[in-house]
C-alpha cells in the first residue's frame, strides 16, 4: 500500500513503519498531522521569527553529544526513519492551515514498558490561544489508540512558565523531579516530570480536557 502523500509521508514508505504512524489528527480548526518536507518554508520562518523567544527552552549538543541535522531536510529524514523504527512520531501542528508549531512523541519504549516522552514548541504569534493542551491532548489519545502505548511523559524546565500552563491545563500528574535532566541552552538543565496513564483517562485526555474547561 502506497501511502497518501497528503500525510507527508515519503511516496518511498510502502507499509506503515510503526504502530499508529502515519496519523492525521484534527480537532476543530487545529490539524496534527506528520512534519513533511513540504513544509520547509513555514516551518524556518517560524523558527526564524521565534529564535529568542525558543531559545531557554531549546535542547542543544552536549560536549561530546551527537552532532545534530545542520539543514530542515536532514531533520526530517531523521525524524522519518526514527518514525520508521517506531521510536518517533513527529508532527507539525496547523491552525486554519497554517504550521504553526510541532508536537513530537519521543522516546518510544515498546515491550513492557509501552512509554513515551512528548516535546512541543509553538509560534509566539499564536501562543494564549490553547493550541498546546488541544495538540498535546490529541496527539496523547492517539498514543494510547492507535499507537498502543500506556504511559507518556512531558518534562518542563522549571522556569518554562508556559509549558508549567499546559501540564496544568491537561491536569497531569507531577511525578518526579531530574536534577540536570537536559542540554538545554547551552548547559545541564533541571525539570520537573509529569506523567498521565491510559488508565486515567478513559474516555481520553482531550475529553478531559474539554470538562474542565481549558
Amino acid at each position: 500500500m502506497r501511502l497518501p502523500g497528503r500525510l507527508g509521508w515519503p511516496t518511498w514508505v510502502t507499509a506503515p513503519p510503526a504502530p499508529g504512524w502515519p496519523a492525521r489528527l484534527r480537532d476543530g480548526d487545529l490539524v496534527v498531522r506528520p512534519l513533511a518536507l513540504a513544509d520547509e518554508h513555514d516551518w524556518t520562518r517560524a523558527r526564524q521569527r521565534n529564535a529568542d523567544w525558543l531559545r531557554p527552552w531549546e535542547a542543544t549538543v552536549p560536549p561530546r553529544g551527537d552532532v545534530r541535522p545542520t539543514t530542515y531536510r536532514q531533520l526530517v529524514q531523521r525524524l522519518h526513519r526514527a518514525a520508521r523504527e517506531g521510536t518517533s512520531m513527529p508532527f507539525a501542528i496547523e491552525v486554519e492551515g497554517r504550521l504553526v508549531g510541532q508536537v513530537t512523541v519521543n522516546n518510544i519504549v515498546r515491550g513492557s514498558a509501552l512509554f513515551a516522552s512528548v516535546g512541543y514548541w509553538l509560534d509566539q504569534a499564536v501562543a494564549g490561544r490553547g493550541i498546546v493542551p488541544r495538540a498535546v491532548a490529541l496527539v496523547v489519545d492517539h498514543c494510547f489508540g492507535a499507537g498502543g502505548l500506556h504511559r507518556i511523559e512531558v518534562c518542563v524546565r522549571p522556569e518554562n512558565s508556559n509549558s508549567l500552563r499546559v501540564v496544568e491545563k491537561l491536569e497531569l500528574r507531577e511525578v518526579g523531579y531530574a536534577p540536570r535532566y537536559l542540554h538545554i541552552d547551552g548547559d545541564w538543565r533541571d525539570h520537573r516530570i509529569f506523567a498521565v496513564t491510559a488508565e486515567e483517562v478513559p474516555l481520553g485526555l482531550l475529553a478531559r480536557l474539554r470538562a474542565s474547561g481549558g
